[in-house]
C-alpha cells in the first residue's frame, strides 16, 4: 500500500471553447449531435453492476422539437429503490477504506474524461435533451462540471489536512474526517448538467455510496454521466442511477434506518415537504441526517441612477435570457431609476430585437425552448395574466408556441406595482419583470428588493457611485447568497464564487467549496497519550 503525503493536481478553471463558425471544435460538436439524433437510446438504471432494463418505458425527446426521439428510459419501483440501497450498502465498507488519493485519482480521470473524449458526448446530450445552446452547454455539462471534479479533489484534501495545531506534552491529538455512516439520496434538476453530476459525485468522493435520482428530463445527459463513471474505474454500487417517481423513492429512501443525508437541487415547494418528512422521522435513523439544499431564487437586479445603461441593458439580456431563464440565479426582476430607464429600454429592446430563437442544433439561436409543456404552460399563464392585468403593460416578447418545440419569446413586463406577482413569485422562465422608481429613492428601492421575496439566492448592483455600491451590499446582506457589482447576477464560477443562497433558497452550503464536501464527513478526534497515568490523585489532594 502506498505511504505518503501526496499533492493533488493544482486545479484551474477549465478553459472555455467558443465553438466560432469554422472552428473544429463546432464541426465536432455538430457531428456529436448529428449522431444522437441518428440513433434510438436504450436507457437502463444502473444499481450495483446491473444495468436494469424493466421494460417499462417512457420516451425522451428534445424541448425544442418534440416530435423527435431521443430514446427511452427504464422505469423502476420501489423494488428498485431497496435494491439501489442494497447495493449502496453492500458496496460502502470497501470504497470508504479505499485510500483518499485512490479515489482522487477516479475523479479526476473523470474531469479528463470529460475534458478529452467525452466532451463532444455530453454537450450534445445537453444540448438535445435539455435544449441549451453550444456555449450554454459548454460552460455548464463540460467546464462546471470538470471544475467541480477537479476542485473538489483539491478540497478534500484541504480537509484532511486540518489537524489539531496543539498537542500536550505526552500527548498527540489527532483529527480524522469518517464518511457518514449509511447512504447518501442525491435528487437533481434538469437545468444543470453539472450540477447532476456533483450532487452525487461530491459525497462519494469524500467516501459515501449515493443513490441518484435525476430529473426526468435530464436522464438522457445523466446517462452519458454514467458512462463515463464506468469508464472511469468507479466501483460499482458507490453511485447508483435510478429512474423511479419522487414520491415511491422517498417513501422507501426516508424510512430507511441507514439514510444519512440527502443532497437536493429543486424547488422550494419539494425541499420543504422531504425535510419536514425527514423530520417526522427522525427517531428511525441511526444519525440525524445531512440536510443539503439549493432550491428556487427570484433574483434581483437593482440599478443606481449614477449606473451605466448599457452594461444594466446587457446584464438584464445575458441575465434574464440566457437558457431561457431557466437557471437559479437568473434576473427576474430589476429595480431601474427613472433617470436612465429609457436608455436602458432603448439598449435593452434592441438587444432582444436582435435575438435569434430556435432548435440547438442551429448555433445561431441565441433562445431555444424551454424544458416540457408544464413549464410552457406554467410560464404563458404568467404572460397571458400580465396581458390582461391593469397597470402592467409586456413591452416586448410574450408570444409562445408550443407546436413544434415549447417556444416563449423573451418577454419584458414593465409594472407600476412593484408587489406585482411576477415581480415576487418565481416563474423560471425567459419572463423579467422590471420597475422604475424615482431616481433619487435608492435606499427606499434597496428595502423593496430586500423585502419582496422570500428568496435569497443572487442579486447585483450597477452604480459607479461608490457610497451607493456600499449601501447596497449592507443593506442587502442577507439577500443574495451570490452577491455581483457591476455584473449579472449568473455565471458562478467554482473556485470562484462558491454558489449557494439563504432564506428560502435553501441551506448555503457552497456547491464549489470546501463548505460542502464538509458537510459529507463526520469528524472524529483522537487524542493519545504516551505514558498513561498510575494513580488517580490529583496535587491538589496532597496534605499540607
Amino acid at each position: 500500500m502506498l505511504k505518503g503525503f501526496f499533492n493533488v493536481p493544482e486545479p484551474k478553471n477549465e478553459p472555455v471553447r467558443n465553438y466560432a463558425p469554422g472552428s473544429k471544435e463546432r464541426a465536432s460538436l455538430q457531428e456529436a449531435i448529428a449522431s444522437a439524433r441518428s440513433q434510438v437510446a436504450d436507457i437502463p438504471m444502473y444499481i450495483g453492476s446491473e444495468e436494469i432494463r424493466t421494460g417499462n418505458t417512457s420516451s425522451l425527446h428534445p424541448p425544442h422539437d418534440h416530435q423527435h426521439l431521443l430514446g427511452h428510459y427504464h422505469e423502476g419501483d420501489k423494488g428498485h429503490v431497496t435494491q439501489a440501497i442494497n447495493s449502496a450498502l453492500g458496496a460502502k465498507p470497501a470504497w470508504e477504506n479505499m485510500q483518499w488519493e485512490q479515489r482522487a485519482a477516479i475523479f479526476l480521470k473523470i474531469a479528463d474524461l470529460l475534458s478529452g473524449p467525452y466532451r463532444d458526448k455530453i454537450n450534445a446530450a445537453t444540448m438535445l435533451g435539455q435544449s441549451k445552446n453550444a456555449f450554454q452547454a459548454e460552460i455548464d455539462a463540460a467546464c462546471e462540471l470538470i471544475d467541480f471534479l477537479r476542485f473538489n479533489v483539491k478540497f478534500m484534501t484541504e480537509i484532511y489536512a486540518q489537524q489539531p495545531p496543539i498537542s500536550g506534552e505526552g500527548v498527540w491529538n489527532r483529527l480524522e474526517q469518517r464518511p457518514l455512516e449509511g447512504f447518501i439520496f442525491a435528487i437533481t434538476p434538469f437545468n444543470f448538467t453539472a450540477i447532476a453530476g456533483n450532487l452525487p459525485t461530491a459525497p462519494a468522493l469524500m467516501g459515501n455510496t449515493v443513490i441518484w435520482k435525476p430529473a426526468h428530463t435530464q436522464i438522457y445527459a445523466a446517462h452519458v454521466l454514467m458512462q463515463v463513471f464506468k469508464e472511469a474505474g468507479l466501483p460499482d454500487g458507490v453511485i447508483n442511477l435510478i429512474y423511479v417517481d419522487g414520491p415511491e423513492a422517498g417513501e422507501v429512501i426516508f424510512s430507511h434506518p441507514d439514510f444519512a443525508g440527502l443532497h437536493f437541487t429543486g424547488s422550494t415547494g419539494v425541499f420543504q415537504h422531504l425535510w419536514k418528512t425527514i423530520g417526522n422521522n427522525i427517531s428511525r435513523y441511526k444519525t440525524y441526517p445531512r440536510i443539503v439544499g439549493e432550491t428556487g431564487g427570484k433574483d434581483f437586479v437593482i440599478a443606481h441612477k449614477s449606473a451605466h445603461p448599457k452594461a444594466v441593458a446587457t446584464a438584464l439580456s445575458r441575465g434574464a435570457f440566457e437558457y431561457q431563464g431557466q437557471k437559479c440565479s437568473a434576473a427576474s426582476r430589476a429595480y431601474i431609476p427613472s433617470n436612465i430607464w429609457e436608455e436602458v429600454k432603448e439598449y435593452l429592446l434592441q438587444d432582444l430585437a436582435s435575438m435569434k430563437m430556435g432548435g440547438t442544433e442551429d448555433f445561431g439561436n441565441f433562445i431555444n425552448a424551454v424544458i416540457d409543456e408544464k413549464a410552457f404552460d406554467k410560464i404563458s399563464g404568467y404572460i397571458d395574466a400580465a396581458r390582461k392585468a391593469s397597470n402592467v403593460e409586456i413591452i416586448a416578447g410574450g408570444n409562445v408556441d408550443k407546436s413544434k418545440g415549447y417556444f416563449i419569446e423573451p418577454t419584458v413586463i414593465l409594472v407600476e406595482d412593484p408587489l406585482y406577482k411576477t415581480m415576487v413569485e418565481e416563474i423560471f422562465g425567459p419572463v423579467l419583470t422590471i420597475y422604475v422608481y424615482q431616481g433619487d429613492h435608492f435606499e427606499e428601492a434597496l428595502e423593496l428588493v430586500d423585502q419582496t421575496s422570500p428568496y435569497a439566492l443572487t442579486g447585483g448592483v450597477f452604480s459607479r457611485d461608490r457610497y451607493a455600491i456600499e449601501m447596497a451590499t449592507a443593506k442587502l446582506r442577507h439577500a443574495a447568497g451570490n452577491f455581483y457589482i457591476n455584473d449579472k447576477p449568473t455565471g458562478a464560477v467554482v473556485g470562484q464564487q462558491p454558489f449557494g443562497g439563504s432564506r428560502a433558497s435553501g441551506t448555503n452550503d457552497k456547491a464549489g467549496s470546501m463548505i460542502n464536501l464538509l458537510r459529507w464527513v463526520s469528524p472524529r478526534t483522537i487524542k493519545e497519550t504516551f505514558v498513561s497515568a498510575t494513580d488517580y490523585r490529583y496535587p491538589f489532594l496532597g496534605e499540607s
